[in-house]
C-alpha cells in the first residue's frame, strides 16, 4: 500500500538484474570460504589432485601407449578440466535457490538471478583455475602448445553449457522430488568419472563401446576438445552438434519446468521435506 512504484526502462532493468547476478555470484564464490582467493585455491588443489591421480593410474596400469601422441599431462588435463566444469556447474545449478526458497521472498531476487549466479560463479572459478594451472605448468615444467586454443576453449564452454542445461532440469524437478534429484545428481556426477571418456581416446574404442558412451554430451565435448588441443588427432566418433542440441533442448525443458514449478510451488513444501 505504501510502496512507491518506479517505472524503469528495459536497459535499467537489465543493468539491475546484471548487478544482482554479480553480487549473487560473489556470494556463491565465497560459500566455500570467506576469502575468494581461498575458494579458487581449493578448486586448484582439487584439479591438481585429479590430474595427478589419473597420471599415476596410467603409469601403474601401463596405459600411456593408448593415449594421443603429444604432451601426456595436457591430454589428462583436457579431460579433467571439462569434466570438473561440467559436473560442478550441474551441481551448482541443481543446488541453486529455487522458487520455494526463503530468498525468493525478497522482491529483487528471483530464480533467474540464482541460476545465473550459480552458473557464472562456477565458470569463473573453473576458467581461472584452468588458466593458472596451465600457466604454472608452462612456466615451471615445459612449454605447452595448443593447436587451436580458441576452439578448445569453446568446447570448455560447451561442457559448461550442457552442465547448466541438465542442472536446470534437475532444479525444476527438485521441489517435486527432492530426494530423487539429490540421488540422481550424485549418481550422474560419479558415473561421469568413466562415462565422460576422459580416460581413453574415443577413436581407439570399438563400435560396441562407443555406443555405451556416445549418449553423454560430455563425452563428445572432451573428444572434440582433444581434436583442437592436439595437432595429430582428428575425432571420428563424436560431434559438436550433439552436445549443443542436447544443451538447447534441456534448457528449454528446464525453463518450462521451472516456470511450471514456480506457478504451482508452495512455501509449505520445504516444511514437508
Amino acid at each position: 500500500m505504501f510502496e512507491q512504484r518506479v517505472h524503469r526502462s528495459r536497459l535499467s532493468s537489465a543493468v539491475g538484474i546484471a548487478e544482482l547476478i554479480y553480487h549473487a555470484s560473489v556470494h556463491s564464490i565465497r560459500k566455500t570460504h570467506r576469502n575468494a582467493l581461498a575458494s579458487i585455491a581449493i578448486n586448484m588443489i582439487q584439479a591438481v589432485v585429479f590430474v595427478m591421480t589419473f597420471y599415476i593410474m596410467f603409469e601403474i596400469l601401463g596405459l600411456r601407449g593408448n593415449t594421443i601422441r603429444g604432451d601426456f599431462l595436457l591430454y589428462i588435463m583436457s579431460g579433467v578440466f571439462l569434466f570438473m566444469t561440467h559436473v560442478k556447474t550441474l551441481g551448482a545449478v541443481a543446488g541453486a535457490e529455487n522458487s520455494t526458497s526463503a530468498m525468493m521472498k525478497h522482491a529483487p531476487m528471483n530464480t533467474a538471478v540464482s541460476i545465473g549466479a550459480a552458473a557464472l560463479s562456477t565458470l569463473y572459478i573453473q576458467v581461472l583455475t584452468l588458466v593458472l594451472i596451465l600457466f604454472i605448468y608452462d612456466v615451471t615444467v615445459t612449454p605447452i602448445t595448443i593447436d587451436q586454443p580458441v576452439y578448445a576453449f569453446g568446447t570448455l564452454m560447451l561442457a559448461w553449457f550442457t552442465g547448466l542445461a541438465i542442472g536446470l532440469v534437475l532444479l525444476a524437478a527438485k521441489p517435486w522430488a527432492p530426494q530423487f534429484v539429490g540421488i540422481f545428481t550424485q549418481v550422474y556426477q560419479r558415473a561421469n568419472m568413466i562415462a565422460s571418456g576422459k580416460m581413453f581416446v574415443a577413436n581407439m574404442l570399438p563400435a560396441y563401446m562407443v555406443n555405451m558412451f556416445d549418449w553423454n554430451p560430455l563425452f563428445h565435448a572432451i573428444d572434440q576438445c582433444r581434436g583442437y588441443v592436439f595437432l595429430n588427432y582428428t575425432p571420428h566418433n563424436s560431434s559438436l552438434e550433439y552436445p549443443l542440441f542436447i544443451g538447447i533442448g534441456f534448457v528449454m525443458l528446464g525453463l518450462m519446468g521451472e516456470f511450471f514449478t514456480r506457478r504451482h510451488a508452495s512455501l509449505s513444501w520445504n516444511a514437508k521435506q
